[in-house]
């Protein structure tokens, strides 16, 4: 049923995508595969998980942007309002709301249903692997950050700081999403991409 609705879901979604250079229409078109493979792993209602994954990013703060935790939420709402506008069947509203708003790890909002389980998978899973390195490197780019300290590039002694340094932030963040993982095919996947970042920072260490 969803199909009907795609193109002028991904058309809403090009539209609306005003943020850093990591959260644009390629990012949603990846989330939207992942998703797609995850729900039909999960026998999962593909008419709540593909319209939330393609609107997932409606609204999307940049990282350093005092509203970045209402992210998800605001997108949640925007995403509803455009989907009532297209006459989309009322029945699967409020489970796309909520499985847009929970989606978000700095939303800090418990994804209580598969579908917005299997969202949330698929929107962590893009953050690892060799996209995920790539799109961290962008993201820290746009905000000037440094690469690395050159004192202490992996944190051995100072405590991890990713508002100072990108090397942080795959400690900080991007190799603990793989524990983090809902389901069984998102378990898999992420396994295999956080070993890629892994097998990066070890290369990095004999570079630096």
């Amino acid at each position: 049923m969803f199909k009907q609705y795609q193109a002028q879901c991904e058309q809403f979604i090009s539209e609306n995508m005003k943020t850093d250079l990591a959260h644009d229409l390629l990012h949603v078109k990846r989330v939207v595969k992942l998703a797609t493979l995850i729900a039909e792993d999960e026998q999962a209602e593909l008419n709540v998980v593909l319209p939330a994954a393609w609107l997932h990013d409606c609204v999307s703060y940049p990282k350093n942007h005092p509203l970045r935790s209402q992210s998800s939420l605001h997108a949640a709402d925007k995403a509803i309002v455009f989907l009532r506008s297209l006459d989309y069947p009322q029945q699967y509203l409020l489970a796309i709301h909520h499985a847009i708003s929970a989606h978000s790890v700095s939303g800090e909002i418990q994804a209580t249903s598969l579908e917005a389980k299997i969202v949330q998978d698929a929107d962590r899973l893009d953050a690892l692997g060799a996209i995920g390195v790539a799109r961290c490197i962008q993201v820290s780019s746009q905000l000037q950050r440094p690469l690395y300290s050159e004192v202490d590039p992996f944190s051995d002694v100072r405590s991890l700081d990713d508002q100072q340094f990108t090397l942080d932030h795959f400690y900080k963040k991007l190799l603990r999403l793989k524990d983090a993982m809902n389901t069984r095919l998102g378990r898999s996947i992420a396994t295999q991409r956080g070993q890629f970042i892994e097998n990066y920072l070890q290369q990095l260490a004999t570079e630096i």
